[in-house]
């Protein structure tokens, strides 16, 4: 759990006593983090006081009232600015004008709250603050590791959510204005193609989150002893669908208490994204063949299709994050080119290897080699 110091500037003793109570045991959390967030509430009744405690205690957000005895609120917001300090400051007054907010939101306050506010007022507040912090400070984490990096990164994930955004937006421009008629059904293949638009960028999330946590070290490991045949029958049972529509046949090879210790999330990530693949660049009326064994202290996975293979040209730039195999027989097939870089990141961790052999028009054979230790 991380703990946020807020302070919050206010000359009147309730005020500050009501802040205290609705923040107390509150807690923010969002998917993409970690830790959920709570707060160390500080009181200060002036402007003099609140810059006193900033200057010795690490602040992280400030509640601030305008209307104060000595320096105003909108001179501690000043001061803020000049000194640069690394703090999201929320306005917070009875005397509620356009022309304050204007001037406080310019000076750089995040936001500006009128009083009286309910406890529930202020935590969906401090709930949109905390997250504005948190993304304003990882946004600048970024930047110091790398603008190249970061530009790069940026660039690919919005083009990679342009494309689908932009197809589901005009799929719906054309359903509100009734363009192919009033009945439902014309619309079918639009609503279809727009749901599976909106898969792929959820799948695209989820894996951003994935490789995110796995280049900060920050995901919470769980080692134990796992049994390698349920996890791939979980797989092979999740990946049945999309391989019964085009008569793939998925066949596991593996004994039943295949123990090692590892990651049941990290296994079933590695496994998912290799026979889900396998599937998708197969070919209609193909096979997969799964495999497991234990051999010379190694777990050895490997993952075989009859499908449309791929040159050495392809194999190179297999593992790279963002990459996909662009050719005439890829072009309809979908995917965020992160599943195969997230795969052999994990296998990594356990100091493994991943190898892939292929043929254009034969197939493709994945092998994963892991430490075995149950």
């Amino acid at each position: 759990m991380n703990t946020l110091k807020l302070l919050i500037v206010d000359d009147e003793p309730g005020i500050r006593m009501g802040v205290v109570r609705a923040l107390r045991n509150f807690t923010v959390g969002y998917p993409f983090m970690d830790e959920d967030f709570s707060y160390e509430v500080i009181e200060a009744e002036t402007g003099e006081k609140a810059i006193e405690i900033i200057e010795s205690t690490p602040i992280d957000i400030v509640l601030l009232d305008n209307i104060l005895p000595g320096i105003n609120g909108i001179e501690v917001l000043d001061y803020l600015k000049d000194k640069e300090y690394d703090i999201s400051v929320m306005m917070i007054t009875s005397y509620a004008s356009l022309e304050l907010a204007v001037k406080a939101t310019n000076n750089g306050a995040y936001n500006f709250v009128p009083k009286p506010f309910t406890p529930q007022e202020l935590r969906t507040s401090i709930e949109s603050i905390t997250k504005n912090l948190f993304l304003k400070r990882m946004t600048r984490q970024m930047k110091k590791e790398g603008k190249e990096v970061r530009f790069q990164f940026l660039s690919v994930l919005s083009h990679e959510l342009k494309s689908p955004i932009n197809a589901v937006e005009g799929y719906l421009k054309i359903m509100k204005e009734k363009q192919v008629g009033d009945n439902i059904d014309d619309y079918e293949v639009m609503i279809d193609r727009s749901i599976e638009r909106l898969k792929a960028m959820r799948t695209l999330i989820l894996d951003l989150l994935d490789l995110t946590k796995i280049e900060s070290g920050k995901r919470m490991r769980e080692i134990k002893r796992i049994d390698l045949y349920e996890i791939a029958k979980t797989v092979i049972h999740t990946v049945e669908p999309m391989a019964i529509q085009r008569n793939i046949q998925l066949h596991l090879d593996a004994e039943e208490n295949l123990i090692i210790k590892a990651d049941a999330y990290e296994m079933e990530v590695v496994l998912n994204n290799l026979v889900s693949n396998a599937v998708k660049y197969n070919k209609d009326d193909g096979e997969v063949f799964v495999s497991i064994v234990k051999e010379k202290g190694y777990c050895v996975i490997t993952v075989e299709d009859t499908g449309i293979g791929m040159t050495e040209e392809d194999k190179a730039l297999l593992f790279k994050d963002f990459v996909r195999i662009k050719n005439a027989k890829t072009k309809n097939i979908t995917g965020t080119g992160l599943g195969l870089s997230i795969a052999k990141k994990m296998v990594e961790i356990y100091e493994g290897t991943v190898d892939v052999e292929s043929q254009p028009d034969v197939g493709s054979k994945f092998t994963v080699r892991i430490p075995a230790t149950d």
